[in-house]
């Protein structure tokens, strides 16, 4: 019979062992972040009536999504968690608290042309709060200090999250008299990185009709740079002039505040008067997260302030704010970069258990012991030679090794030899299991990524 040759389809990521437990370890840097600040874990179906997630949809959403007949119905794959979540919202909000608080990393699928960076399957890890007809201006400010802390408990520091609000730009282009084009003008101005200046003023004379003169308003005002407490005073002298822009003022200045108290330090956050966010659904704060030493990326973690969460499925006023981390891109370009710690364990065990005996019931019996208090332990029955049983904790990457053989089972002992270090101790069984917890938890104290 012809053999298949396995391939991976182009789009998709299948990582070897080591690297997948890199990104296992910022899924759960992720999980215990959000489960701190109190949400609650949400899996909603890989796979959903086509109708529910093309709600809202339709153009490039309808040219992305993987969708299929099954007997009469007709159905698709999810292509983000947002409106998986909207979905939710709606069809339990009786049977939910508000406000409601909840994170989520799951796959999601789109058929776009795969290419450096962009997948066809990915990981996002989302967190939204929804509240039930109001949600306090607090909120907004709490998700950045969230991606604060989880970006530096991945080991970043030199990060920027940049926060706007659109209700301040609302207001801006209605004092030009531009509010019927408010939302293509943001959507071009959410360029302004990837295009420059000069394209972005080109598509404003162009493509969105604008004058030469309300085109120069808009990048002047835009280009407003400086502290936060210096882009703010800047601002308030458009104050009293649109009842929009002094309402998305104050919730800017707001959140610029309860940001210090959460304590995100300012070389971390800045008011960025350029980010719109292209999505027209953000009616509030706006957020895009950078890296500093590597711009190219883009943003790596993006969201903000929506008041119409689930309006295709419910006349429920559901208010929410949230944020997206596109995580296997996000895990790409940090491999990419070599920013990922090699030095980080990412073995499946903790110990390889070598029993040196015909009889294995004391190696399981001492197996079963370290279990109990923690210790990840593999017992390694193969019948090969020593030097290949070796070998194979080595090539794992397994810190501990322990025999377990006539001597020792005599003595009430067992000998733990430091792969690392090349030392080998015989202790009673309980002091191995602390000689190799506090080994273990040592080499587990360093973040999963490095800055150069």
């Amino acid at each position: 019979m012809e053999k298949l040759k396995p391939r991976t389809l182009s789009g998709f990521m299948e990582l070897l062992p080591a690297p997948q437990m890199q990104m296992e370890r910022m899924m759960e840097i992720l999980r215990e972040t959000y489960a701190l600040y109190g949400f609650t874990p949400l899996d909603t179906p890989a796979i959903e009536a086509a109708e529910i997630l093309l709600a809202k949809g339709g153009g490039e959403t309808e040219k992305q999504i993987y969708r299929f007949q099954k007997g009469d119905s007709d159905l698709a794959l999810r292509f983000d968690l947002t409106v998986p979540l909207a979905k939710y919202v709606a069809l339990h909000s009786g049977e939910l608290s508000f406000p409601f608080r909840r994170y989520q990393i799951g796959k999601v699928y789109r058929g776009e042309r795969a290419q450096r960076g962009r997948f066809r399957e990915f990981y996002q890890a989302d967190i939204d709060i929804i509240g039930d007809g109001k949600l306090d201006i607090l909120n907004e400010a709490e998700i950045p200090s969230i991606i604060y802390t989880i970006f530096r408990r991945f080991g970043l520091k030199r990060f920027v999250i940049r926060v706007n609000n659109r209700k301040l730009l609302n207001g801006f282009y209605a004092m030009l008299n531009l509010a019927e084009k408010s939302a293509e003008i943001m959507r071009t101005v959410d360029k302004l990185d990837k295009i420059g200046t000069e394209k972005v003023r080109s598509i404003l004379l162009e493509d969105n009709g604008l004058s030469a003169e309300q085109a120069d308003e808009i990048l002047k005002f835009i280009s407003i740079k400086g502290t936060n407490a210096e882009v703010l005073s800047a601002l308030q002298s458009w104050r009293g002039k649109n009842e929009i822009f002094d309402l998305g003022l104050e919730e800017l200045t707001a959140v610029t505040q309860y940001l210090g108290a959460f304590g995100v330090p300012e070389e971390n956050f800045s008011v960025d008067l350029t980010i719109a966010r292209g999505l027209d659904y953000y009616t509030g704060t706006v957020y895009e997260t950078t890296l500093l030493d590597h711009p190219e990326i883009g943003s790596v973690c993006s969201g903000g302030r929506y008041d119409s969460l689930a309006e295709y499925y419910t006349d429920r006023q559901l208010p929410g704010v949230g944020i997206s981390i596109g995580l296997t891109r996000l895990f790409y370009v940090l491999g990419e970069q070599k920013m990922l710690n090699p030095e980080l364990p990412a073995a499946p065990a903790d110990c390889l258990l070598l029993p040196m005996t015909d009889d294995f019931s004391a190696a399981v019996r001492l197996a079963t012991q370290f279990r109990n208090v923690g210790i990840r332990t593999q017992i390694y029955s193969e019948q090969k030679k020593f030097k290949a049983k070796m070998s194979y904790a080595d090539k794992l990457g397994i810190p501990y090794v322990v025999f377990l053989g006539e001597d020792e089972l005599a003595q009430g002992v067992c000998s733990v030899k430091n792969l690392r270090t090349g030392e080998q101790v015989s202790l009673r069984p309980e002091d191995a299991a602390q000689i190799i917890r506090s080994g273990v938890l040592s080499l587990q104290s360093g973040c999963v990524i490095l800055e150069k």
